[in-house]
């Protein structure tokens, strides 16, 4: 067992990498995501990885994994219908927040939603001192009334978030033992052990993101095992993480919340390596996928960390307007801008792309499954940038003559231009969306 091989899930492409450790070869292998079940390209991929490389699955000792499906939960709001179990007096903390405004001059700013609605929180008869010490006792039997109401309500998880846990976590720790022993296959976080520190919005944001994806990243987690079980792998599975380093399949089950820039992380690392060989330090890590677009600040060869990013930013410059997940995490920026940004004419009639983006299914228009409108990918292959013969090294083909249809259709015709003046316009605009991202990043 001598191979090693990296997978990453991405809202467009699939990509994966096999290194022969004993001669240092590198293959690498595209395929489209599936949507409807990620796992499925991850399972499909691996053997045509394997073919391309003339090795067999008993020959991969370490199979690690990125993916950016956390993230993706979160922004689309497609995770479980979630509960909060919150000391009484409290439950209004998510709503409340830091009571902080990223714009002073705009009267019209938004926040996004709490993951978990106001109907799903219940709150419950206990308190805890800052010192540790309990002021109030829990009353196990209103914790199994209110676990009740939640899951007569349609709860899959439950986020179990009470004041100063983090000095005593004796009430989270004896609810969230009731409530496995009531209803075993629910799902339960407790916010000491999801994050063990201070300001309570902070903690039970971070726990309730961690309950809101839990349930549909086990299930992604299992398919994932089974089929690579039944492909015959029986080496090691690990998942990338945040911070850039790698967790068991065990650990990404109980706090998913640590894979939120499980993909992009990598990125990064490789950037700082590739750096280190051209003796660079100090450089600009971009990625951009299908869907986003990345960018990280490496120094003296370092990227950089932090212990807080912000998901579902209502402003995609505009620190504060997230939610904040409080996790070890390379600092980066993330905006809607990639090969599938879907181009439009905005409010004041002129081109904007992203950040909707045409996905794996159908995609851009040139993929030829069914995608009506223009997307980024569509301007770069009417511009010259990609190759209609050549893309995914030849194994795919792209429709030059249907991009062109729909940028006029879509972009030329309204604004009164030819399809390569509109593709030209799609592509600067995506251009100075990212340029304008990074500006900020760096400035902050």
């Amino acid at each position: 067992m001598t191979c090693r091989v990296g997978i990453d899930i991405g809202g467009t492409f699939t990509d994966f990498a096999l290194l022969d450790e004993a001669t240092g070869n590198l293959t690498v292998h595209k395929q489209l995501t599936t949507p409807d079940d990620p796992a499925r390209a991850v399972i499909d991929g691996v053997p045509a990885l394997l073919k391309k490389a003339g090795a067999k699955i008993g020959d991969v000792a370490t199979l690690v994994h990125g993916t950016t499906l956390v993230t993706n939960a979160i922004i689309e709001r497609h995770g479980a219908v979630t509960g909060m179990l919150v000391t009484k007096g409290f439950s209004d903390v998510l709503d409340i927040a830091l009571e902080r405004r990223y714009d002073m001059y705009d009267m019209r700013i938004s926040y996004p939603e709490p993951l978990v609605a106001r109907q799903f929180r219940v709150e419950v008869d206990e308190r805890m001192g800052a010192d540790g010490k309990v002021r109030a006792p829990l009353d196990e039997k209103e914790v199994r009334t209110a676990v009740d109401k939640l899951v007569a309500q349609g709860v899959e998880a439950i986020a179990v978030c009470y004041l100063n846990a983090q000095a005593n976590a004796a009430h989270e720790e004896a609810t969230g033992a009731l409530v496995r022993a009531a209803y075993p296959k629910l799902f339960v976080s407790t916010s000491a052990d999801v994050f063990p520190f201070i300001r309570e919005y902070e903690r039970w944001t971070t726990t309730t993101m961690n309950a809101f994806t839990q349930p549909m990243f086990d299930r992604y987690l299992q398919r994932l095992e089974d089929g690579l079980k039944a492909a015959g792998f029986t080496g090691a599975l690990f998942v990338m993480t945040s911070s850039g380093g790698t967790v068991t399949v065990e650990t990404a089950r109980r706090y998913p919340v640590r894979m939120l820039e499980s993909g992009p992380a990598a990125g990064v690392l490789l950037s700082a390596a590739l750096g280190q060989i051209m003796e660079r330090p100090d450089l600009l890590a971009f990625d951009m996928g299908g869907t986003t677009a990345k960018g990280a600040l490496i120094r003296g060869g370092v990227p950089l960390k932090r212990y807080e990013m912000e998901v579902a930013r209502v402003h995609e410059f505009k620190f504060g307007s997230g939610l904040p997940a409080k996790i070890p995490v390379i600092d980066l920026i993330e905006i809607g801008a990639g090969g599938g940004s879907l181009a439009h004419i905005d409010t004041r009639g002129v081109i904007a792309a992203g950040p909707r983006s045409a996905g794996a299914m159908p995609g851009p228009v040139c993929y030829g499954r069914g995608g009506e409108n223009p997307a980024l990918t569509d301007a770069n292959l009417l511009l010259g940038y990609l190759d209609a013969r050549f893309f995914l090294g030849g194994e795919m083909s792209l429709d030059t003559e249907g991009a062109a249809k729909a940028l006029e259709r879509v972009l030329g015709k309204p604004l009164g231009v030819d399809a390569a003046r509109a593709a030209w316009g799609v592509h600067e605009t995506v251009n100075e969306n990212v340029s304008r991202a990074f500006r900020n990043h760096a400035s902050e």
